[in-house]
């Protein structure tokens, strides 16, 4: 079942596509609540309190008026490329400038679907690969040649991923070992998470040229894990290990450590089930507090950007293991999608107010920028 937001807006003054750069933070549109304490279903991991964690605060809005912003991957000037889900564009993002650098052809956005993760190789900026919704009724990757103002014609990397109008999965990265890591939904069918021959519900890898490595868990296929209902985060730790977010159904939303070759549990298991050949995720939380999106981690901390929840999460990383999270933001900024790292101790953050279930103020869609500040 889909999550939905229910908030009041208020009327903000009158702001462009984009906002002025200052250090002036974004005071938002929507009514703030005080953050939740932490949730009966917190980290299994150290007990690290509020203290222990960067201060985060907005410093600036980078960029307004955006629709339903999705992807977003930083090139090496310290740009941004953002994806706009509903309408195909792909902008390329600075503060104070958002210039469309072209509208990826085949596009279909119905429902959850549409142009969804961005990313891009660290150190070369001549290739773009999408996560999109396809005429041809799948969800797929594609790589697009790029030479700094254009898009070239998208070809095809990896096809066959189950689209719907919800559970589209959509994240994509790269990860520390040069591979392109892929988060994937069921598309509304529970079946497509357990089976291994699907690419539905799964967390995939594969090389940017869409060929299965060698040292995948399951011979000739690019599964790496399963069990999963619908991934929209994926960030590695400080360690290598990759974290993923991933929607509940009515219960428990989650924040996984990813094992290789493992099964999470989906539709079998919602949350923790403390059953052998299962792996339980690390942090869960009501639906209503989380319907976690992005994921990035910086300094092995963990940001999870919720979008029914209206919240971004903190959660300190150690060992393997998740903390208590802290709720930051709550109702300030509206539904949050995605969030990634800019530079040192500098995080943009997206709203995602204009995709169809949220309240929409003048300005939305936006960036924000948060700084994070050690203690």
């Amino acid at each position: 079942m889909p999550h939905t937001t229910t908030r009041r807006a208020v009327l903000l003054g009158a702001v462009g596509l984009l906002a002025a750069c200052s250090n002036t933070p974004a005071t938002g549109g929507y009514r703030s609540t005080p953050s939740a304490p932490p949730v009966a279903g917190t980290g299994g991991g150290p007990s690290e309190t509020r203290n222990a964690l960067p201060a985060v605060t907005v410093s600036r809005t980078v960029a307004s008026g955006l629709e339903a912003p999705w992807g977003l991957a930083f090139l090496s000037d310290g740009s941004a490329l953002v994806a706009e889900r509903n309408s195909g564009r792909v902008l390329r993002v600075r503060p104070g400038a958002a210039t469309p650098v072209g509208t990826v052809p085949g596009v279909v956005h119905t429902g959850e679907g549409g142009l969804l993760g961005l990313a891009v190789r660290p150190g070369d900026d001549s290739v773009v690969f999408a996560y999109l919704t396809s005429s041809s009724g799948d969800n797929r990757v594609v790589r697009m040649p790029f030479d700094g103002s254009r898009l070239g014609t998208p070809a095809p990397v990896l096809t066959g991923i189950p689209s719907a109008g919800r559970h589209d999965g959509g994240r994509i990265v790269f990860g520390p070992d040069g591979r392109l890591w892929i988060g994937t939904g069921d598309a509304g069918m529970t079946e497509h998470a357990q089976d291994r021959s699907s690419l539905g519900g799964k967390i995939l890898r594969i090389t940017p040229e869409g060929r299965i490595p060698a040292d995948n868990p399951f011979p000739g296929s690019p599964v790496w894990s399963y069990g999963h209902r619908n991934v929209q985060g994926l960030a590695f730790d400080s360690s290598g290990q990759l974290w993923a977010t991933e929607f509940g159904q009515n219960t428990w939303d989650e924040l996984n450590r990813v094992v290789k070759g493992g099964n999470h549990g989906w539709p079998l298991i919602e949350g923790r089930g403390n059953r052998t050949g299962f792996v339980d995720p690390e942090v869960i939380w009501h639906t209503d507090e989380a319907s976690p999106s992005g994921l990035a981690i910086v300094d092995d901390v963990a940001y999870v950007a919720a979008l029914r929840g209206v919240r971004l999460w903190q959660v300190p990383l150690a060992g393997g293991r998740a903390g208590r999270p802290q709720a930051l933001f709550t109702g300030d900024y509206g539904r949050l999608r995605t969030v990634a790292p800019a530079s040192a101790g500098r995080l943009w953050l997206t709203t995602s107010n204009r995709d169809g279930r949220g309240d929409v103020a003048p300005g939305d869609d936006r960036i924000l920028e948060l700084s994070l500040t050690s203690g």
